[in-house]
């Protein structure tokens, strides 16, 4: 009898191990597609056909790289710029004591209008009367101020000369008003007015 007990006892063992070993087997085999899961990422979906052709999968794309900077340009070269209207009355003064007459073509607009006290004249004669009679030995210009239009500069301010004459030695100021255009991408003058100031 103790045969039997054990003989039985030895069976339920083995049943016992066979179950465990089922279960564990069981185990494993369900929990494989979990750990390729973890180790390998989600599973791609698996295509539904639809009719005869396949259904592509999405191909995940890498993020946008940003552009590239352009390399920054160098500076472009800086031509030399126009004089100002003002920098240009300190050559009207100049070129009165040098007499230079190529100054004045220069700086007079084609259509220059000049008065003077009551006398009004044009570009021509502005030009001639720089070589005539009177000799200008010394020339300022005083309290300029500048008045700005863009395109257009009117310069107001005092000219003070010193010279000799016809009728001897002169100290003369003028109160003027001179007008500049930017033509051509330079200035010229388009009208001067000058008003001989009394002693």
């Amino acid at each position: 009898m103790a045969d039997v007990a054990l003989s039985e006892r030895l069976e339920s063992r083995r049943i016992l191990m066979r179950y465990l070993s089922t279960v564990v087997l069981m185990v494993a085999i369900s929990a494989a597609p979990l750990f390729a899961q973890v180790s390998h990422g989600p599973p791609s979906p698996t295509p539904i056909p639809t009719g005869s052709r396949p259904v592509p999968r999405p191909v995940p794309r890498p993020a946008p790289r940003p552009a590239p900077r352009p390399a920054p340009r160098p500076a472009p070269r800086q031509l030399p710029t126009a004089l100002s209207p003002i920098q240009l009355e300190d050559q009207w003064t100049t070129a009165l004591v040098r007499r230079d007459t190529r100054t004045f073509d220069r700086l007079l607009a084609p259509n220059f209008v000049y008065t003077e006290n009551a006398s009004v004249t044009g570009r021509n004669d502005v030009i001639k009367s720089v070589s005539g009679p009177d000799r200008v030995d010394w020339a300022r210009n005083e309290g300029m101020t500048l008045h700005d239009f863009r395109d257009v500069q009117v310069i107001t301010g005092v000219l003070h000369l010193r010279g000799r004459g016809k009728q001897g030695p002169f100290d003369r100021r003028y109160q003027f008003t001179d007008t500049w255009q930017r033509r051509n991408g330079r200035w010229q003058i388009i009208a001067a007015q000058d008003y001989l100031i009394p002693k």
